[in-house]
């Protein structure tokens, strides 16, 4: 009864909202990007032949899919018997998701339309479903549970932000999550927020968090032309930034130069499509600034200077690029819009600075925290916070050490969770 009303409220809610998807998917190419694939044309390439079952893992977005690089790669190796596809449901996922998984097994995951979902289910056949964090999509669930098909959750969290919708819908979700076959918390908070929803205690445990896991697996080419023409400088990168934080460090940058002349800026916004408004913003700056995508013809490799600005206008090399860095800010975080990862600056062993605002990242930024691993800086004092770990590079060694620590320490869940998944297969009639 519940998967009928909801699928009446998505139908009344696609035709409603019609006109404006129609005028967005002929303006914008990030909603027509994979659009046969959403509604539920099954790609060729997926259709493979053969006796080895398949595993369907989701991760939604770029942040999802670096969580379970490390984790694909493992289930690879320990999974010889298994075919192994990613589906993503981001532009920018999915672009990162076939750079680092290969095309050939990376698609968009279908919209959660019952006709869409059994195409795929029908097509793939799945032994197993992964859903990496807290992507619960009904008719995908119940058609997954029809078939027999068991699913898994890992690297599960419930962000203080969905708590409360969650604790006010949990007699929606109980149905569907108490047939959940496993869940893999990312913390003992999370594991008790995903009982109390629904999930059954028994099949929930606490794995730790796949991103500590993550490391850049290879030097990104961005952050060796970095090196090269930055020679003797020093690096201040501002990663994953949002809209009001390019123009928070615009206006810190004079006094940063003041205290160390040397200093090159690299900003790199959190979503492409924002791209040109923060090339509008430097150039509207008076600094001197450059675009990474420009290094991409020789000719245009021309050495850095002090001061400069470089945009990091492309995806899948900040994790990389944060390795030069003499202090990171981590974005997202000067504004309520829950943060981001602390963890890729961290594993460099280089000193970060965020803002208040990092509800997503709780866990991990508490943990930093807990070991001066990590400053927490409202906009007005952003300034000042960076000032004395550019000034004195002793204590910034030592925060930076601090926080590589707290990095190695927490590492481990992506043996856990391959661990939980091996013993889900090997297992006869497993509850779906």
């Amino acid at each position: 009864m519940i998967l009928f009303f909801y699928n009446l409220t998505l139908l009344a809610a696609l035709v409603a909202s019609a006109p404006w998807w129609l005028w967005r998917m002929a303006t914008t190419h990030k909603y027509r990007a994979g659009l046969g694939e959403r509604l539920g044309r099954v790609p060729a390439r997926l259709r493979e032949a053969g006796a080895r079952p398949l595993i369907w893992l989701h991760a939604v977005s770029v942040g999802e899919v670096l969580a379970v690089t490390r984790l694909v790669a493992e289930m690879d190796r320990a999974l010889p018997g298994y075919r192994l596809v990613i589906s993503t449901t981001t532009r920018t996922g999915h672009a990162l998701a076939r750079e680092r998984f290969g095309a050939a097994r990376v698609f968009y995951c279908p919209l959660d339309l019952p006709w869409a979902v059994q195409a795929y289910l029908k097509a793939l056949r799945p032994r197993l479903l992964i859903l990496a964090e807290t992507e619960f999509w009904p008719n995908l669930l119940s058609g997954c549970f029809r078939r027999g098909t068991a699913v898994a959750v890992v690297n599960a969290r419930i962000s203080d932000r969905s708590w409360p919708r969650y604790r006010r819908l949990r007699w929606v979700w109980r149905p569907i999550l108490g047939r959940l076959s496993r869940v893999l918390a990312q913390s003992e908070v999370d594991a008790e927020r995903l009982t109390a929803i629904g999930c059954q205690p028994a099949r929930v445990s606490v794995s730790g968090n796949l991103k500590f896991d993550v490391r850049a697996a290879q030097q990104a080419e961005a952050t060796r032309l970095l090196r090269e023409l930055g020679t003797g400088l020093r690096f201040v990168v501002a990663g994953s930034t949002l809209e009001g934080e390019e123009a928070a460090l615009l206006e810190a940058w004079p006094r940063l130069l003041e205290a160390d002349g040397d200093l090159v800026l690299v900003l790199a916004p959190r979503h492409p499509e924002r791209f040109g408004a923060v090339a509008a913003l430097l150039q509207k700056s008076g600094c001197a600034w450059l675009r990474r995508s420009a290094w991409n013809t020789q000719a245009a490799c021309q050495p850095l200077k002090p001061g400069a600005i470089v945009l990091l206008d492309t995806i899948g090399e900040l994790a990389s690029v944060y390795s030069l860095a003499a202090v990171a800010f981590v974005g997202g975080s000067l504004f309520p819009t829950g943060g981001h990862n602390p963890l890729e600056p961290a594993q460099f062993g280089v000193p970060i600075v965020m803002g208040p605002h990092y509800a997503n990242f709780r866990a991990i930024a508490d943990a930093l925290r807990a070991q001066e691993a990590l400053r927490i800086a409202p906009r007005a004092e952003l300034t000042d916070m960076l000032l004395p770990l550019l000034k004195n590079r002793q204590e910034a060694a030592a925060m930076g050490a601090r926080a590589r620590a707290v990095f190695d320490q927490q590492a481990g869940a992506t043996e856990r969770t391959l661990r939980a998944l091996q013993s889900l297969l090997d297992q006869e009639g497993v509850p779906a």
